[in-house]
């Protein structure tokens, strides 16, 4: 569990909306290492978008990602959860991802977060 913005483990340094994806995922759908993106959860025809996450290539199988929490929490469907334990489904959720919206992307280059030291 990383709860900083510094993830040695992966190479994270000061983000913590990035997502992690499968080289040859990135390569199909245009993308490329550092690109903004828009990532949208797709359940019982209900869509939530979380925006301006970043690209990260990751050892990841191919049609999988990753990405931090609470971070991706809007994505998670509050209807989907497990049948024994009523958990949200949080590790089984199907997105679609997108470049971000041109505006968007550029204001967030301009804006990026900073650690806050604890």
């Amino acid at each position: 569990t990383i709860y900083d913005y510094n993830d040695r483990y992966r190479g994270i340094h000061g983000e913590r909306r990035v997502l992690f994806m499968n080289k040859e995922d990135i390569a199909s759908r245009g993308l490329k290492a550092k690109d903004l993106i828009d990532i949208t959860s797709h359940y019982e025809g209900q869509q939530r978008t979380v925006e301006k996450f970043i690209v990260v290539p990751y050892e990841i199988p191919k049609g999988n990602v990753s990405a931090y929490f609470p971070e991706a929490n809007p994505l998670v469907p509050i209807s989907s959860v497990a049948k024994v334990s009523n958990t949200p489904t949080s590790k089984y959720v199907v997105v679609t991802v997108a470049p971000a919206k041109t505006e968007k992307a550029s204001q967030a280059q301009k804006q990026r977060p900073q650690a806050v030291p604890a």
